[in-house]
Parts: C-alpha cells; sequence; structure tokens
C-alpha cells in the first residue's frame, strides 16, 4: 500500500512539474513571437521615412508590447532584440521602465513609455503618456504618469533614503536645432510613480534636471557609483552675444556633477575628471537605428 502511494505522490507531483514546464515553454514561446513582432514594428518606428508610417507603426506597437507583457512573468522577459526601445530595471528589481520615442516630421520627438512593477506574475503597468509640450515649468514639476516629462533613459540608481527614490538619466530629443538630456526623480506613493522631487541642493531647488544643448554635440552625462557622483559637461555658448540661446551651447571641457549627501545631491563645480573612474555602462547619446546598434553591439 505504501509502495502504491508513493507512485501516486511520484506521478502527481511529476505530472505538475510537467504541467508547469509546459506552462513556463508556452509562455516562453508567445513572448518570442511577441518579441519579433516588436523587432520588425521598432524598425518602421526609426526607419520609416513617412510620418504616418511611424506613428502607426508605433501604435502597432504599443498595443503588440501591451499584450506580451500580459503574458505570466513578463517582467523577467528582456526583449532583447527590440533595439528601438530601452527597457531599464531598476537595482533592486522593484520595477522596470521602458521607453522610446517617435520622431516627428518637423525634427521634434514624442516620447512614450511605461513603468512594469515585478509581482512576481500579473502585471501592473503604468503607461506613461508625454506631458512635456504643456509643462510651463518643467524642472519645477511634480507630476504622474499621466503628466511625465518624456525622455528615453539609460540608468536607474536608486538612492536609499529614509523614504528611498530613483534617479534616471536620460536622453531628450526636442528640435531639429537641439537636444536635451535630463536628470529625473522617481519616487512611489501609494504604490504609485511619481516624478520629480526637491533633492538638489542648488540656487533653485529644482524637481529635476534639465540640459539643452545644440543639436550638432554629445554630451556627458553619466553616474559614477564608487563616487556617488552624476557627471555631466558644462556647457556654454560660442560667445556672449548667444548667451540665452541654449540651442547653440556646447560642452566646454570642464566638467560639473551632483554628488549624493545625506540622501540629497549637492552642486559641485569644475570637477577633476582624471580622478573619476569611467563607468562601464553605456552612454545615451543619440538615437541610433537598429542596424547600427545591431553593429555597435558586435564590435
Amino acid at each position: 500500500m505504501k509502495h502504491l502511494l508513493f507512485i501516486l505522490s511520484f506521478f502527481l507531483i511529476t505530472g505538475t512539474a510537467v504541467a508547469q514546464h509546459s506552462d513556463e515553454s508556452s509562455n516562453q514561446r508567445q513572448l518570442r513571437m511577441f518579441e519579433d513582432s516588436l523587432t520588425s514594428l521598432g524598425r518602421k518606428i526609426v526607419n520609416g521615412d513617412q510620418d504616418l508610417e511611424r506613428k502607426n507603426a508605433n501604435y502597432a506597437f504599443i498595443k503588440t508590447l501591451v499584450s506580451a507583457l500580459k503574458i505570466p512573468n513578463s517582467f523577467l522577459y528582456g526583449f532583447d532584440s527590440v533595439k528601438s526601445i530601452s527597457i531599464i530595471n531598476a537595482p533592486d528589481n522593484r520595477f522596470r521602465i521602458l521607453s522610446w520615442h517617435v520622431m516627428n516630421d518637423d525634427g521634434s520627438y514624442r516620447f512614450y513609455g511605461a513603468v512594469q512593477i515585478n509581482t512576481g506574475g500579473s502585471l501592473k503597468l503604468f503607461p506613461l503618456e508625454d506631458y512635456s509640450p504643456l509643462l510651463k515649468n518643467p524642472e519645477d514639476s511634480v507630476t504622474d504618469n499621466t503628466k511625465w516629462y518624456g525622455a528615453q533613459y539609460y540608468k536607474i540608481v536608486r538612492v536609499a533614503a529614509d523614504k528611498p527614490y530613483y534617479m534616471l538619466l536620460g536622453w531628450k530629443g526636442y528640435t531639429v536645432k537641439s537636444t536635451k538630456k535630463v536628470i529625473e526623480v522617481l519616487s512611489f506613493k501609494n504604490d504609485k510613480p511619481v516624478f520629480g522631487m526637491g533633492v538638489f541642493d542648488n540656487s533653485r531647488n529644482h524637481k529635476r534636471i534639465i540640459f539643452e544643448y545644440t543639436r550638432q554635440a554629445s554630451m556627458l552625462l553619466r553616474y559614477v557609483p564608487d563616487e556617488h557622483l552624476i557627471v555631466f559637461d558644462h556647457l556654454s555658448p560660442p560667445d556672449n552675444k548667444q548667451k540665452n540661446m541654449p540651442e547653440t551651447y556646447g560642452p566646454d571641457l570642464s566638467y560639473d556633477g551632483y554628488r549624493l549627501k545625506n540622501g540629497r545631491w549637492e552642486l559641485v563645480e569644475n570637477l577633476d575628471m582624471r580622478n573619476v573612474p569611467e563607468e562601464k555602462d553605456k552612454e545615451y547619446n543619440d538615437p541610433k537605428k537598429p542596424a547600427d546598434i545591431d553593429r555597435a553591439d558586435n564590435q
């Protein structure tokens, strides 16, 4: 009798394991199929010659992405072949941010994104709605996900303050003449994302930091973990006559930064970059076409 019970128990356990494995395999197959579709749509978003073509591809991309994320445990799936989108996990794996852009015919950009919470199973997603054109004072605004200051993020830093929050570094294409980068602050209130926080010790106590510079230049903005430092190029106009024209600004070969101290970020000017260790993470300067990214990854 004991032998029979053992055999029955064995088959029950084995059968459950096989069913679970089958479910996982099915989910993986579905996710790979969605990934293939997203890769194709992403190329159209980036490479499409017509404005309507790019936007139609983007609408299909959003619908396909949401369907993919509804699959159980999608949080663990990287969508590595979808080069048109940035997917960045928080250091504590509490959430990840998916963000991307669509270029308009006039050379400006609209940003799209979502915050996916790590629930361990079912989907919990906060869509990010680009509200940039309507934010009158973006550096001083605290917003929710429906009034997001759109950007494509490439770095998340967790700050272990009394109430933990996250620093986001992002690229923000702006106009045909200028580009922006942003230091964003993300926190959670009642388990919902909040963007912007007064954690910067500078003359204006901004809720986020925004840099604007000529589209012809590249700007350094990166995090140095050993120094607890966000370092960036100091931007200057080519001459005094263009002092109030940020679309002409560019790096002047000096560096400033924000250093973490007691949960806040103090402005530090004229950094000696010779003593700052290099960050291994890739820095996002300008959008690349998927084919260009493929080539860069293989170098």
